[in-house]
């Protein structure tokens, strides 16, 4: 079912500054959307490297790691596989135009927040 990790989403207070340190320690920024305020997508380079998606504190959010991100080839399977196990789901699989992709969120044994996307990515500003 999950194929790789496709992104972590940090949650900081300075977007700039944490581009500004990842670009440093080697990632290339593959996305910067209006998503939260303004958001960046950095990424090492080199094939399957999970992306970190950095975004400003906002609302209720708290810094730190907000969910990992698990990239499978059906959202709608990984759906239908959370409701038969009864697992916990915040939202059906939606599409997004920040990111130009499908996803759903969910929760782990423990509460927290999963979010599971399909390999779909396309940059929203073409």
């Amino acid at each position: 079912m999950v194929k790789q990790i496709d992104h972590i989403e940090l949650i900081v207070r300075d977007v700039a500054a944490y581009e500004e340190f990842f670009t440093a320690l080697g990632f290339e920024v593959v996305l910067r959307s209006n998503h939260h305020g303004g958001s960046v997508e950095l990424q090492l380079p080199g094939p399957n490297q999970p992306i970190f998606e950095i975004h400003k504190v906002c609302g209720e959010e708290v810094i730190g790691v907000n969910h990992i991100a698990f990239r499978v080839d059906d959202v709608n399977e990984a759906y239908a596989l959370f409701q038969e196990k009864g697992y916990e789901i915040i939202g059906a699989p939606r599409f997004s135009s920040h990111t130009g992709r499908t996803n759903m969120n969910g929760r782990d044994p423990d509460g927290w927040r999963v979010q599971i996307c399909d390999q779909v990515r396309t940059d929203p500003t073409e």
